[in-house]
């Protein structure tokens, strides 16, 4: 059906209603008209709400079109940074993998943890047959400082050949020797101790490294058995004590000293004034008291005569290859031949196991052993007790 055109309404009474179905024309009643119009004004609603869905879709779709369009023309590269097939944490199967790779690497870390700190650090078990190896590193101090600070602690070094021996499985010793020397004092505790190890039937061994030179050499002429290697330095038998003398800058810059002694030679060394005649020539007899000493000790460690061992003390250095052409060492060889010297000396015939008795470790560089604080205090306790200008008085006393 159709309407006819507006002019025909407005000057009509009546609205007719032309039937195409069979060409008649009907009056129409206003609640007839009312009906069709609502049903017209709901027509065009639905055509209105499909034409908008269209021409949304449109919309949607042609920009969508056009930006493709407009970025192929251009030629701008589109890189898809998101892989949504690769394996992340996100799902259950991911997270599992997650945790379980978290837990792998902490079992790792505490493992390698585990074996810093307590495996080579030097433990002694019962069991097979044992050589140990003790290293000598450093400048030979008096005092309890864990290896590998540069220093070799006569207290130290003296305690880890105690730990070897309180094992009867261990049957020979080996010491790694890389020292230039240092205090008499310090390698007269470890000589008195390796005679202690000797006494119980162990035998001990010297392997040396770059160097083993006065005090380290002293401690070396008293064990059973010397190695090294041709280019190691060592000798260097012989004494000396160092005073300081500052006097000179003391007196530019106007300062003044007045010392209140019990004795003559209670401040002797000080640096603010020269030694005395009398300070140099008891100095001289102090040195020549302990060379002597030196002497005799490398003559009877080494089975040679007095006179032999001080043609050699002129305080000069040795090549390992001259050491042992002049006696000095038995052999060349490095550690692992060391070992093995020594488990022969001592009588091991099957198969045996190394334990490294101070091996420097982490633990022993954070915390050091279990009584160096109290050593320490104490002896810095003992020096500020009994006089402070001590160590500056006495200057340094070397081997």
């Amino acid at each position: 059906m159709s309407f006819e055109d507006d002019s025909d309404y407005k000057n009509k009474d009546e609205l007719k209603i032309s039937d195409r179905s069979d060409g008649t024309d009907h009056p129409v009643s206003d609640n007839d008209l009312e009906s069709s119009f609502r049903d017209g004004m709901h027509e065009t609603d639905s055509r209105l709400n499909d034409d908008t869905k269209s021409s949304e879709e449109y919309t949607e779709d042609s920009v969508l079109s056009s930006t493709s369009d407009h970025l192929s023309s251009s030629e701008i590269p589109i890189k898809n940074t998101v892989n949504e097939n690769a394996p992340g944490c996100s799902n259950k199967g991911g997270r599992i993998k997650c945790l379980s790779v978290i837990l792998a690497l902490l079992i790792v870390i505490g493992a390698s943890l585990a074996i810093i700190f307590y495996s080579l650090d030097g433990g002694i078990y019962s069991g097979r047959d044992k050589v140990g190896v003790i290293y000598v590193q450093g400048t030979m101090v008096t005092g309890n400082v864990p290896s590998g600070m540069g220093v070799a602690a006569s207290e130290e070094i003296s305690e880890s050949l105690q730990r070897a021996t309180a094992d009867d499985s261990v049957k020979a010793i080996v010491l790694r020797i890389n020292s230039p020397g240092g205090s008499p004092a310090a390698s007269e505790e470890i000589v008195r101790e390796i005679s202690k190890v000797q006494d119980k039937g162990i035998p001990v061994v010297v392997s040396m490294g770059d160097s083993a030179a006065s005090a380290a050499y002293y401690i070396s002429a008293s064990t059973d058995y010397i190695m090294a290697n041709p280019s190691t330095v060592t000798g260097a038998i012989g004494v000396m004590w160092v005073f300081q003398d500052l006097s000179s800058f003391y007196e530019d810059e106007g300062i003044d000293f007045h010392v209140a002694k019990s004795g003559e030679f209670k401040d002797m060394g000080v640096p603010w004034r020269e030694l005395t005649d009398a300070e140099k020539e008891y100095a001289d007899r102090v040195v020549m008291e302990l060379f002597d000493h030196f002497v005799d000790e490398v003559a009877h460690g080494r089975d040679m005569s007095r006179s032999e061992v001080k043609d050699l003390a002129d305080g000069r250095i040795y090549t390992g290859h001259a050491a042992k052409e002049l006696g000095l060492i038995d052999d060349f060889g490095n550690l692992y031949d060391a070992i093995e010297k020594a488990a022969e000396l001592g009588g091991i015939e099957n198969d045996y196991q190394v334990v490294y008795i101070n091996r420097p470790t982490l633990s022993r560089l954070l915390f050091g052993s279990e009584n160096q604080q109290h050593v320490n205090e104490l002896e810095f306790a003992d020096t500020m007790a009994f006089d402070p200008m001590e160590e500056s008085r006495f200057g340094k006393l070397i081997a």
